[in-house]
């Protein structure tokens, strides 16, 4: 399986620190977020992974230059942003044929990759995609999901006031090929997949709770409890979080 690390957007919310830097760099103990997804994802089975730049595209093109990395790692420039939906279109060829990775890299996350795509081969007869799914404490700031008894998606709560849950979209899938192809058959180049693509899936979408560490770094305020907490997952705790079933949660999605 190939994997794509949605990378490109401006960081508005990370500034000043994004004034100079490109968000998927901004560093947890010294070490920028783009390298987390890359430990985590290439030696878990997945045989290459691409990432989209757009915002101060030559300290990421330098940056990976210089990883150990950077023989399994591709780069897609896009001089205006495509929207998560659209670079997915617009690389449709890279992927190849079977199920693809695509996750939002503005995630600080511990999950089991190859535990992922084994749901999805087991997944559901119908669901052309596989979610990640975690728990958090803000729910009003995410997309908050409803599952039927098998695990599937049944209803999805878009940032709403009062949701029935805390269950939400780690914004992380597998998605089969026909994904792609509904994001064609909307002709035309930008396209959003939280509101325009993963709606048309309802009743379709396996969700996977990960009960280990995940957190958006979309503002100052997560970036800075994200190197306060993530030690404790450098020393094991993620794992002794997972066996207790105990839930590390994020601030937003």
């Amino acid at each position: 399986m190939r994997a794509l690390l949605l990378a490109a957007g401006l960081g508005t919310r990370l500034r000043p620190l994004t004034n100079t830097l490109p968000k998927c760099l901004v560093p947890i103990h010294g070490r920028p977020l783009l390298d987390y997804w890359f430990d985590l994802l290439l030696p878990a089975g997945i045989e290459r992974t691409l990432v989209n730049t757009s915002y101060l595209p030559d300290q990421v093109r330098a940056h990976v230059a210089a990883s150990p990395w950077r023989d399994r790692v591709d780069l897609a420039h896009e001089t205006e942003l495509l929207g998560t939906g659209g670079t997915v279109l617009a690389n449709r060829d890279w992927f190849g044929p079977g199920p693809i990775l695509v996750a939002h890299a503005d995630n600080l996350t511990d999950f089991d990759v190859a535990g992922l795509a084994r749901a999805h081969a087991e997944r559901p007869h119908g669901c052309a995609i596989t979610m990640l799914a975690f728990r958090t404490d803000m729910p009003h700031l995410c997309g908050i999901l409803e599952l039927d008894p098998r695990g599937v998606v049944r209803q999805f709560h878009e940032k709403v006031s009062n949701p029935p849950g805390n269950l939400a979209n780690g914004a992380v899938y597998i998605f089969e090929p026909e994904v792609v192809a509904r994001i064609e058959a909307l002709g035309k180049p930008v396209v959003d997949l939280s509101t325009e693509v993963i709606p048309g899936f309802i009743n379709r979408i396996l969700a996977v709770e990960h009960r280990g560490y995940h957190r958006d770094i979309g503002n100052i305020e997560s970036l800075e409890l994200a190197n306060r907490e993530y030690p404790l997952v450098a020393d094991g705790g993620s794992r002794q979080a997972r066996d207790q079933g105990l839930r590390r949660t994020g601030v937003g999605c």
